[in-house]
């Protein structure tokens, strides 16, 4: 199977699983227990995603600048700052622990 195929295999698998989704009545969705459920996992996903992306390098867990700067992102969030305060403070950290060599 080439690369293309499995690239438009996997494109009418996700337009199929999105059309199966349309069908689903509406009462199913709005259920508490299904709503939790879909908050938690969204919550989750993402989670994941900064997790794989802040400490992984290919198969490898690194920790570099990205760290602290995602603590200090996190610490920012806890306390309410916008979100602009928040990338732009992370970048900062991660940039100077860079510049002073303290972090790769």
């Amino acid at each position: 199977m080439s690369v293309w195929s499995a690239i438009l295999l996997a494109a009418l698998i996700c337009l199929a699983l999105k059309a199966i989704g349309y069908l689903v009545p509406a009462r199913v969705l709005e259920a508490p227990r299904p709503a939790r459920i879909s908050d938690l996992l969204t919550v989750a996903l993402l989670a994941a995603l900064v997790a794989v992306q802040s400490l992984g390098d290919g198969q490898a867990i690194v920790v570099d600048a990205r760290v602290p700067a995602l603590l200090v992102a996190g610490g920012l969030l806890w306390l309410r700052q916008s979100f602009l305060v928040v990338v732009f403070a992370a970048a900062f950290v991660a940039a100077m622990l860079r510049l002073f060599g303290l972090a790769a």
